[in-house]
């Protein structure tokens, strides 16, 4: 069985085992779900996501130096670059405004009053001079350490950067590098065979604790959401198949990682399995080691989605007017928040209380949906990995130097 159907299938089985534990739980001595979740569920999940944190920061260096060293594919980055974050902000800005408009279709929020009962209590998110401040390492070594995405990039920019400039005297370095991008592939093929124990731990623990009550008392919520990223999906599959970017192939070879991130609810950790599956999928490597890492520190559809979306929920719970100066204001703070998400589990609720805050919503509305965000968060996610890699594969389309690849056959 492939490692797709293997993950696919656990996804199902923990499902299946957190409604069975979440409603015997009457039956079976009190408290032991809960130990069951905290001395197993919840460390195997965990073990599993500090595994693949480990890989993901030497694989993204080695693969963004490599990109910058190579010739051909060195040359590209500023263009590439330049193509990716104008197609991720009209992507964006595309999918923030679906999540307002099927909010303001489906009115979740109207008659939800009686979900409101007390203010969440949780962090700020970082301003946006902060977040740019951040970008910034104080050394290679503390952003190696520090495994934060965007300063790896930084660091890996500076230094390829410097390396192209210094071939001669650079070559032992990159050789180094580059055996360990290759070591970091190896460790990456070792821990995928652990992914479907680990994604079924981490599903079966979210079932198993919140089960499915707030889904039912949030029902019209959750499907808005759920209609709002399905139809940002279709306008990916529809936007790869007119520019002939081949649709059931890319479905074909990103599902492992759709179905990866949805399990695990992290960006970061899908990237290693994303970077294998644009191998299979034709995408070019030199093109690919750089647009994937790009994205996963940046593209966020998932959460441009939701920040629409909770915005005119919350306007509607709390019966306040949608005003074109709040529309607006919604608008510009969720796509520039969307960008500075970060790529883990839950990273979204702390992003909403910015919007809620300089859109002057109540921040109360923060604790109506926190319960119901992990059921949504591995959607996000899944769509966050979906459209990173389908800019990816357009960018490559729309390259006037290289045609589309044709897929690599499997064995």
């Amino acid at each position: 069985m492939s490692v797709t159907r293997q993950i696919l299938l656990a996804l199902g089985l923990g499902i299946l085992s957190g409604l069975a534990l979440n409603a015997g739980a009457g039956a079976l001595p009190e408290g032991s779900v809960a130990w069951l979740d905290s001395h197993l569920l919840t460390p195997v999940g965990q073990i599993f996501l500090r595994l693949l944190q480990f890989v993901v920061v030497p694989m993204v260096f080695g693969a963004l130096i490599m990109s910058l060293t190579n010739r051909e594919g060195g040359a590209d980055v500023g263009r590439h670059a330049g193509r990716l974050l104008g197609s991720y902000v009209v992507t964006s800005a595309v999918a923030l405004t679906l999540g307002m408009l099927v909010a303001h279709w489906l009115t979740p929020g109207s008659g939800a009053e009686s979900l409101v009962d007390s203010a969440p209590e949780g962090r700020n998110a970082d301003s946006i001079a902060q977040w740019l401040v951040g970008l910034v390492p104080n050394n290679p070594f503390t952003a190696l350490g520090g495994g934060g995405l965007l300063q790896v990039i930084f660091a890996a920019a500076l230094i390829g950067l410097a390396m192209r400039a210094l071939p001669e005297e650079s070559a032992p370095l990159h050789r180094v590098i580059e055996s360990g991008y290759t070591v970091s592939l190896k460790v990456l093929s070792f821990v995928l065979k652990l992914a479907p124990v680990g994604v079924f731990a981490l599903i079966t623990s979210v079932i198993a604790t919140q089960g499915l009550d707030l889904l039912m008392r949030l029902g019209m919520y959750v499907i808005g959401l759920i209609i709002a990223l399905a139809l940002m999906a279709l306008l990916y599959l529809v936007l790869l198949a007119v520019t002939g970017a081949r649709p059931l192939a890319f479905v074909r070879h990103f599902g492992q990682s759709l179905g990866f991130a949805f399990g695990t609810a992290s960006s970061g950790a899908t990237l290693p399995l994303a970077l294998g599956n644009a191998r299979d999928y034709g995408m070019n490597e030199s093109l690919a080691s750089f647009a994937l890492p790009f994205g996963t520190a940046l593209k966020r559809d998932g959460a441009a989605v939701l920040q629409g979306f909770n915005a005119l929920f919350v306007a509607q719970l709390f019966g306040i007017d949608v005003t074109t100066s709040l529309v607006i204001t919604v608008f510009t703070t969720g796509l520039l928040v969307s960008f500075s998400t970060a790529g883990v589990p839950g990273a979204g609720l702390v992003a909403m209380t910015t919007v809620l805050g300089a859109a002057g919503l109540p921040l109360e509305g923060v604790a109506v949906v926190a319960g119901v965000d992990r059921f949504t968060d591995g959607l996000r996610t899944a769509l966050n990995v979906m459209g990173n890699c389908a800019n990816a594969a357009l960018l490559e389309r729309f390259d006037s130097r290289k045609p589309a690849a044709e897929p690599k056959t499997q064995a």
